[in-house]
């Protein structure tokens, strides 16, 4: 059994136990930490709740302790959601040769207890040309969501590839070789007469 603790609303503290095993496959599923769970206790009434931390042993790596919060379904709350990249294949500007490059692979928002989305989606085919980006402006988030951050933060952009870019940058400094060439001949010309 693992230790843990159910704290918040307008209850006490209250000490539970959690079979290893249920924990362990649940933490190896993914997003324990923004899933709403119904806790029943023994004696108790049942409770929404959602994991606010897992204490991990240092050496396994294996949980030891569990935090767990009571909420309402109204109940406003900050959860780190993943972000979901859809349309690469159909995104102009990957089709034109460019680079997805995340920035960020999920965003802090605050939701209600009772909305909480899976994921929230990114549709690349607004990525028109090489250079541009995806703010959160641009991103539909979940009726009563939003960001945590205030500004307009980027989500990510598509680039020219690294090759292409030495490829420009070889280009330039063979340009500025022959300008200043030219430059020094013209002198040398000048200086002669």
């Amino acid at each position: 059994m693992v230790p843990g603790i159910v704290f918040g609303g307008d209850a006490e503290p209250l000490p539970i136990n959690i079979p290893f095993n249920e924990l362990f496959k649940r933490l190896k599923a993914g997003r324990f930490k923004s899933t709403l769970f119904n806790l029943k206790v023994e004696g108790q009434e049942d409770v929404r709740v959602i994991c606010r931390d897992v204490q991990r042993d240092v050496v396994k790596d294996l949980p030891t302790h569990l935090d767990l919060m009571r909420l309402r379904r109204t109940t406003k709350i900050n959860l780190f959601i993943p972000l979901d990249f859809t349309n690469e294949e159909e995104c102009p500007a990957i089709k034109k040769g460019g680079v997805l490059t995340t920035v960020r692979n999920e965003i802090e928002l605050i939701v209600t207890a009772g909305d909480i989305p899976d994921a929230i989606e990114v549709d690349l085919t607004k990525i028109e040309n090489i250079g541009d980006t995806i703010t959160i402006s641009m991103i539909d988030l979940p009726k009563g969501a939003k960001p945590t951050i205030e500004r307009d933060f980027v989500i990510c952009n598509v680039s020219a590839p690294s090759s292409l870019k030495s490829q420009e940058d070889e280009e330039d400094d063979a340009e500025e070789s022959t300008e200043a060439t030219e430059v020094a001949e013209d002198a040398a010309e000048g200086g002669e007469e």
